[in-house]
């Protein structure tokens, strides 16, 4: 008791006990004699109640004991206004602002004018039961800046000037509010902050931010934007948890950019827990922490009911409406997903079950073994691209995990050609030097089949010769010579944590993360870098690494650093945000679906059993869905990751835009400098895998952003691609519901975003804007026009159909091939329909005639274009692709065509048949496929500009070509298409000398290897001047 009056600023003289016996019970009474040194004439009268309450409440630990208290008699403020204080002070711990809780405490008792004032600040903001107003703020605000002028300490000053900043920066609390009786306020105290208000805080800086404070319990829960997802974290770091928290939101950021919401992440501290020794008590205190932190996350939650949004009760709003929170399992929470969904319908929360993903009523992860599938398909294009089939292939692993993890276990089990050589966890060592590939694979089977197994009941029978399972704690460990050959040592005998570390260099084919911690940092990063101290003694370079692919399906095994260094010096890596994004996708999924289905709940169409079999039955359904965002996600880096060596410049762009426009730090994700660029250009490097992956992800989330927010218009085929986000099931029994989806606009605009990105490269936007100069939305109509229009998606299907059957090299070409049709006709609409871009408004008018067109394409060519399309054709045939796949690719550059061709069309209203021919007729006559070709391949483009002129002679050769046609068929007789050759040779005679000119300049170019530009255009001019005879004339 004596440090509880101390902390009231009490000094105590005298202490007498007195013993009662009651009902032969004995009670003691302690009777204090107390002085108040900061105030000899205290009256304890006028602070009785005050302080009454304030001792009731720390001995019922609903109030911390510390310094703070000094303030209930020194200022005469409540118990309940210090822990508000108290609560500002522990966020300023958590952002790094580097005093003690102790001298903020002392900052405010000795100046509890200043302290008051806060307080006053604070109930004038938000306490509903006074009328808001912004002159009394301001006021108070006037009076502490003349009150700081009595602050003689420098550090004084900042920390009660932070409590402003901090104060000014909230946008809700939930400290006026009470519990369900209506008597008690609760125990417990919520801030929504504005992170972009507070300048000191550490980057990146969330969106929106809510710090959960009580004696009991801290968390801290971080937002990227108004729809966010991600989980939350049972941490063990008291010191530190937002930093924490920090990291796995900005990694979710990325990660998240595969789905509808942005990143989100939280964490608590359950700060008087039990010893771990009692289990049940331990964990009992987490959970009671855990709820008591999803209740301070949605007391601050808007609700819905029927569309209409319910703000809580006994809270003051300075933002917007808020409504869409959900939450996900995370480390320590992996079970805890039916908890906050009871609290959840406990609050009438319109998400209901699906406030947190994965419970009773949800997608099991483990059992679909979502997240390591999604990795596994990292995996298969890594070895694809080496000419390795790991389904029908022996190959070897080290392995991070045990095979009771869901990563780890599930991951070792999608494929019975591993030779799993090796696997650790925090207690043992496997070695299996030389693993028979069926027996290993089935005795994997039973483990992950055994409740809570370990490597401990690995049938030591089957291990091969040498091998054995060691423990973690053994004081050294003797190897075998099958070991000693696996690790690469000649050493006999070896601590553990030196096992592990030649373990994790040994030269297998693969390291597999499924576990916990991080084991791999580069070389230039020192071990408290990478703020996993347990891991320090064992943890490994990545130049060391000679494993050909490294599969993360767990996060944090390898730093960010140490995933470029490894991916410069030759080894196959995304990231772990890329890897394991299935697990993230498939949640979503799961929100997604439930929010639709809760609809049809409240509507009657369904019961909530009726619901539950309709989820459960589409598991499947969902599981290809997210698998395919999987492939096509990590096809896109590999796209990228082939050209941007010679693309380097376009890269720079990129990250240039995202750093100007605010979305990306480039120090912060480790992106190379322009200097570093420029030194590996010279090199014929480019980005690593793991940049890359970087990069895809901010280029999704800017062009999803711009989407959300842009108006998109009366187009039907814009709003199509929300039928891609739900199981084909769904939108065969609900098709109203699927379209007036609540989340409408974000779902579109996060399939669109995917869509473009996962088939073109991640300069596209930013060549597109760079040669258009119109918005995200113009360049994503013009992008869906295209692929409409050019029945792209079934050529990307037979593409990636042919994975195994030919080279991943060939399928990749193949790709690029579409990507440049894509770019050049997306380019042409949105040139020639600039004031009326409407996607389904230009795929009536294009798509059917380019069909047809397409259709009778080698009777359109004359005979010397037939033959290289004919030759074109035949290599792909003869490399192994379908006949009807290579007569589409070799036909791209005719296909882009056909939209001139149709242009001139309508210009002339002659047969369309006849303008085609007439204008192949003319690109053979007048050698423009090979003006075209010394363009694409002569012209130097390594700066921007030179790309930026390479398009713009495209264009207007295009442009003069069309013109050609144009003219030429307007100045002769109607024909037929038989007759165009004859009627083309006729005209180019009468242009005799004009045509001699433009064939003596192709003769000049094609004897020069540069692509000098003033001949290019002066080529241009001279064509245009052929175009211009007959309308002269």
């Amino acid at each position: 008791m004596i440090p509880v009056l101390e902390n009231f600023g009490l000094k105590v003289l005298e202490e007498l006990p007195y013993e009662i016996e009651q009902e032969k019970e004995t009670f003691w009474i302690h009777t204090f004699t107390v002085d108040s040194p900061f105030n000899p004439d205290l009256d304890p009268s006028e602070h009785k109640e005050n302080l009454s309450e304030a001792f009731s409440a720390i001995w019922q630990k609903q109030a911390d004991d510390d310094t703070f208290n000094e303030l209930i008699l020194k200022a005469g403020v409540t118990w309940r206004q210090v822990s508000m204080l108290r609560a500002y002070s522990r966020y300023m711990k958590q952002i790094k602002m580097g005093f003690s809780q102790k001298y903020i405490a002392n900052s405010l008792v000795n100046h509890t004018s200043i302290a008051k004032k806060l307080i006053g600040l604070f109930d004038c903001r938000f306490n509903p039961s006074k009328k808001r107003s912004e002159k009394t703020a301001s006021r108070i605000i006037e009076q502490l800046e003349t009150l700081f002028e009595q602050v003689e300490s420098l550090s004084e000053d900042r920390i009660l000037r932070q409590y402003i900043e901090l104060i000014l920066a909230t946008l809700r609390t939930n400290f006026f509010q009470k519990g369900a009786d209506g008597a008690e306020y609760k125990e417990y105290l919520s801030l929504k902050l504005n992170p972009s208000l507070i300048k000191e805080i550490p980057l990146p800086r969330p969106m929106f931010e809510i710090f959960v404070y009580s004696p009991r319990v801290e968390g801290v829960h971080l937002r990227g934007g108004k729809v966010a997802r991600g989980g939350l974290r049972w941490s063990d770091r008291s010191e530190d948890f937002r930093t924490e928290v920090l990291g796995l939101v900005k990694a979710q950021q990325v990660k998240n950019a595969v789905i509808v919401p942005v990143g989100a992440k939280g964490g608590f501290i359950a700060k008087q827990l039990p010893p771990a020794s009692d289990r049940n008590a331990f964990l009992a205190e987490g959970i009671a922490c855990y709820k008591l932190f999803i209740r301070g996350l949605l007391d601050l939650t808007d609700n819905l009911n029927a569309g209409e949004v319910v703000p809580p009760k006994d809270l003051v709003r300075y933002d917007e409406d808020d409504t869409y929170l959900v939450v996900a399992a995370d480390k320590g929470t992996a079970t805890f997903s039916d908890i906050a969904n009871e609290i959840s319908i406990e609050y009438n929360h319109w998400l209901g079950d699906a406030f947190a993903s994965g419970g009773s009523n949800g997608y099991d992860h483990k059992k679909m073994g979502i997240t390591a599938r999604g990795a596994w398909v990292s995996v298969q294009r890594h070895f694809r691209e080496k000419g390795m089939n790991i389904q029908k292939e022996p190959f070897t692993v080290v392995g991070i995990g045990d095979m009771s993890g869901d990563v780890f276990g599930n991951g070792m089990l999608l494929s019975d050609q591993i030779k799993l050589v090796s696997g650790f966890n925090h207690l043992h060592i496997f070695i299996d030097p030389n693993p028979d590939t069926a027996a290993s694979f089935a005795e994997r089977q039973r483990l992950f089949n055994l409740p809570r197994s370990s490597w401990e009941d690995y049938n030591k029978k089957l291990i091969s010769k040498g091998g054995g399972i060691f423990s973690r704690s053994a004081k050294s460990i003797t190897l075998s010579p099958e070991i000693q050959a696996l690790i690469c040592t000649s050493k006999k005998t070896i601590p553990p944590s030196e096992l592990l570390s030649l373990l994790l260099k040994a030269p297998v084919d693969m390291l597999w993360n499924g576990g916990i911690g991080t084991y791999v940092k580069a070389s230039t990063e020192l071990h408290t870098d990478v703020g996993d101290k347990a891991n320090d003694i064992l943890r490994v370079d990545a130049r060391d690494l000679q494993c050909r692919v490294i599969g993360e399906g767990g996060n944090l095994g390898i730093t960010q650093k140490a995933r470029i260094e490894y991916g410069l010096h030759g080894g196959s890596v995304f990231t772990d945000f890329i890897d394991n994004a299935a697990g993230v996708d498939c949640s979503d999924h799961e929100v997604n679906i439930k929010i639709l289905l809760d609809k049809q709940v409240a509507d009657g169409e369904l019961t909530e059993k009726q619901r539950n079999r309709y989820l459960e039955s589409m598991t499947e359904d969902v599981a290809d869905l997210v698998l395919k965002n999987n492939y096509q996600q990590t096809q896109a880096i590999s796209l990228s990751y082939i050209e941007t060596h010679r693309r380097t410049e376009e890269y720079r762009r990129v990250i240039h835009y995202l750093e100007a426009t605010g979305k990306l730090n480039r120090a912060l994700e480790f992106l190379p400098t322009d200097e570093t660029l420029a030194e590996r250009k010279s090199r014929q490097e480019g980005l690593s895998q793991a940049e890359l992956s970087i990069l895809i992800s901010y280029v999704k989330a800017d062009m999803k952003e711009a989407l959300i927010h842009a108006d998109l218009g009366d187009d039907n085929y814009m709003s199509q691609p929300i039928e891609t986000a739900f199981p084909a099931p769904l939108n065969k029994k609900f098709p109203e519901a699927v379209n007036n989806h609540p989340l409408k606009k974000e779902i579109i605009a996060t399939q669109i975003a995917n869509d473009i990105f996962n088939h073109l490269s991640i300069s596209y936007l930013d060549r597109m804007q760079q040669s258009t100069g119109v918005t995200h939305a113009d360049i994503a109509k013009a992008y869906i026009a295209t692929k409409e229009i050019f029945a792209l998606n079934d050529i990307w299907s037979a593409i990636e159909a042919l994975d195994y059957k030919v080279e991943s090299e060939l399928q990749y070409h193949m790709m690029l091939r579409v990507s440049r049709l894509v770019r050049r006709a997306s380019r042409w609409l949105i040139k020639n329909h600039r004031t009326q871009l409407n996607a389904s408004t230009l795929i009536s008018l294009y798509a059917e005639r380019i069909q047809n067109l397409g259709s009778k394409l080698p009777e359109l060519l004359p005979e010397a274009l037939h033959e290289q399309w004919k030759a074109a054709k035949d290599e792909l045939i003869q490399m192994g692709a379908p006949v009807s796949l290579a007569e589409t690719l070799s036909s791209c550059e005719y296909l882009y065509d056909f939209l001139g061709i149709i242009s001139a069309s309508n210009s002339l209203d002659k047969d369309i048949t006849v303008v085609a021919s007439s204008f192949f007729a003319l690109a053979e006559r007048l050698d423009l496929d090979d003006f075209s070709e010394h363009l694409e391949k002569k012209m130097p483009t390594t700066t921007h500009w030179q790309s930026l002129a390479r398009e713009s002679l495209r264009d207007d050769l295009e442009w003069q070509q069309r013109q050609l046609t144009q003219n030429m068929l307007g100045s002769i007789d109607a024909c037929d298409a038989d007759a165009v050759q004859a009627k083309v040779d006729d005209w180019l005679g009468e242009q005799e000398v004009l045509t001699a000119r433009w064939k003596h300049m192709i003769s000049e170019l094609n004897n020069h290897n540069d692509g000098d530009i003033s001949m290019l255009s002066i080529a241009i001019r001279e064509l245009s001047d052929l175009s211009q005879a007959t309308v002269n004339s």
